[in-house]
């Protein structure tokens, strides 16, 4: 039997997904739809992420500069190594990727007055553990700017306990496939450089120079501005995500409007209507997700389904969620915890894997993440429960 011509399985799979949207929204509908979602998604929401990831960055930059970064890598030193089995500076890590992203891990991790402080299954675990944190300040805000004050605390509370979790399983993992990485440095002779006049170089946090005659205004000019540009890096990154991922999910998540005749559903080719298909799925487990995580909306279950893939894009979902009235502050605590934890680690960790040389754990490391974010979502949903409805109803 001959083999499927290349490029068959990929046009079937387009056919048959834009072949539903077309045969339940209508195929005019679907374009204009597509079109109209992503130019508002552009307009109102990347533009808003953008504006907030350079403002973010920028603060990271000031942070990096002088010296908050170092002095909260020393407060949390004691606490990281019975926690997460991890040296102190692994904080510098989770403090560089929750004030940006992902990938701020590589440039830290792969430092070799960084990575003197591990052993090689530390070494590998730290994606997990910093990427639990990724985007967190840009996540934080968010829900801070729509009128959520106390919620995103659960959220954090929840992700510090899905990273544990995640890093700890992956630990176990590394260790059990590899039991010799237990006393294996990563930089076998810890080296310690000098700088010219002999003095000995502390390890890096991307801190900025101290350069002859710079006064302190354009030392904190410089790192306004390098972490605005970098910054708006950032937010041009998560363009892609936003528009295609949110747009499709989107589709996928709300219906159209009521018929005038009140016969039905009927759709008119405007921004945010769809088919509601993963309500649909999601509503034939309801029950569980309304135990789990406290999703009393089916198509809340939209948000941490984005999230694996970018969680620039899951924000997005929000304003409009939002505008119907199906979240409340539980919703956004689990959101803040679970968009945290997984923070697009199907698109991020297998590349800060493979730049780490540590590329044939990749398939652990999903799982691991995975099981972090469902846990840090549970945990958030029943502290929330806890200290809202229980002590709240004693008080």
């Amino acid at each position: 039997m001959k083999s499927i011509p290349r490029g068959i399985p990929c046009l079937t799979v387009i056919i048959l997904f834009f072949g539903y949207l077309s045969s339940v929204m209508g195929f005019t509908n679907m374009l204009n739809t597509i079109m109209r979602t992503a130019h508002d998604l552009l307009l109102n929401t990347v533009f808003y992420l953008m504006a907030m990831c350079v403002l973010t960055a920028a603060l990271s930059r000031i942070c990096c500069v002088f010296g908050v970064v170092d002095l909260l890598q020393r407060m949390l030193k004691p606490v990281l190594r019975p926690l997460y089995s991890l040296p102190g500076v692994s904080s510098a890590g989770a403090l560089m990727t929750f004030l940006s992203d992902k990938p701020a891990i590589i440039s830290v991790a792969k430092n070799p007055q960084f990575a003197r402080y591990f052993k090689r299954y530390q070494h590998i675990s730290l994606v997990n553990f910093a990427g639990c944190y990724a985007m967190g300040l840009l996540v934080i805000i968010f829900m801070l700017g729509h009128g959520f004050y106390t919620e995103p605390l659960y959220g954090l509370a929840g992700a510090v306990c899905g990273s544990i979790i995640a890093t700890r399983l992956m630990q176990r993992l590394v260790l059990k496939e590899h039991p010799e990485y237990l006393d294996e440095d990563v930089v076998a002779d810890r080296p310690q450089e000098t700088t010219a006049d002999g003095r000995p170089v502390k390890v890096p946090y991307e801190t900025h120079p101290d350069e002859p005659g710079q006064t302190l205004f354009i030392r904190i000019l410089d790192a306004l501005l390098d972490g605005g540009k970098a910054g708006v890096e950032v937010g041009l990154a998560i363009i892609p995500g936003v528009l295609i991922i949110s747009t499709l999910v989107m589709m996928l998540t709300f219906s159209g409007v009521p018929s005038p005749d009140g016969s039905g559903i009927t759709y008119t080719g405007e921004a945010y209507q769809g088919t509601a298909l993963l309500p649909y799925l999601a509503g034939k487990m309801s029950f569980l997700l309304d135990w789990l995580f406290g999703f009393k909306a089916s198509q809340l279950v939209a948000f941490p389904i984005t999230a694996l893939g970018t969680v620039g894009a899951a924000l997005g979902l929000i304003p409009e969620m939002m505008s119907k009235g199906i979240v409340d502050g539980n919703a956004i605590a689990v959101f803040t915890a679970m968009g945290m934890c997984w923070s697009g680690f199907l698109s991020a960790d297998a590349a800060t894997l493979d730049s780490l040389g540590y590329r044939h754990f990749i398939s652990r490391s999903f799982a691991c993440t995975f099981v972090g974010g469902i846990a840090a979502g549970i945990i958030t949903h029943w502290l929330y429960f806890i200290v809202t409805y229980l002590l709240g109803s004693l008080c």
